[in-house]
């Protein structure tokens, strides 16, 4: 009998966003009552998605067997490089793994073999030309996904610089936000094992302010 697994995966960019992982559940939860499935096991990595030496989706991978699903929200959870996700992609997919994507349902496995049947039986193009034709397929909706995240992360932005004007202040230029702490947060953004409490006692700063000051360098980050 095939299973079906849920892999859920947030950036260091987004260590802080819990809601994340939520809004990733919901929707794999969604799907699963929709097409009346349950997921054997769910699987979680707090990682970039430039790579897939991931402890979590390593451990799926030595678990995977032919017949089986990964359900996804967005080809970004399974990968952010369309080269090196290209090959993973046609590995799983060959070996007989089926790949769905919630939101990207043109580069779900199903709809790639369907395509692949119909230009084969119709003898439509040569196998290098539909290769090329799924990679560009893949590269377009990472290049959507990033796009989106990108108008994202550029409205927050706009939000905060608003609402600072509101209250006369530059959010950039908080009194407290030191180069010692600019560079304790940095840490804490890609360590996990530190605590925002340990920030807040060391800098003696809330957890209110903390949270701004994080804003503050996330939005940095993603200039």
């Amino acid at each position: 009998m095939s299973n079906v697994y849920s892999y859920l995966r947030i950036s260091t960019k987004e260590s802080t966003d819990k809601q994340s992982f939520n809004r990733q559940e919901k929707s794999l939860k969604v799907y699963a009552d929709s097409n009346n499935i349950e997921y054997l096991l769910q699987f979680k990595d707090d990682i970039t998605g430039s790579t897939f030496k991931r402890p979590q989706w390593q451990k799926l991978e030595r678990l995977l067997q032919k017949g089986d699903t990964i359900v996804f929200k967005e080809i970004s959870r399974f990968t952010r490089q369309a080269n090196e996700g290209y090959e993973k992609y046609m590995e799983l997919m060959n070996e007989g793994i089926n790949l769905v994507f919630i939101d990207n349902p043109t580069v779900s496995t199903d709809y790639i073999k369907n395509l692949c049947k119909v230009a084969t039986e119709q003898d439509l193009v040569a196998k290098t030309a539909l290769e090329s034709t799924i990679k560009l397929l893949l590269i377009v909706e990472l290049d959507r996904v990033q796009k989106e995240r990108e108008i994202i992360v550029k409205r927050i932005k706009q939000g905060i610089e608003a609402s600072n004007k509101k209250s006369g202040r530059k959010f950039n230029t908080l009194d407290k936000m030191t180069e010692e702490l600019k560079a304790d947060i940095k840490e804490f953004l890609s360590n996990r094992s530190i605590k925002q409490i340990d920030l807040m006692n060391k800098h003696n700063i809330s957890r209110n302010t903390l949270k701004k000051y994080i804003k503050v360098i996330e939005v940095g980050n993603n200039e």
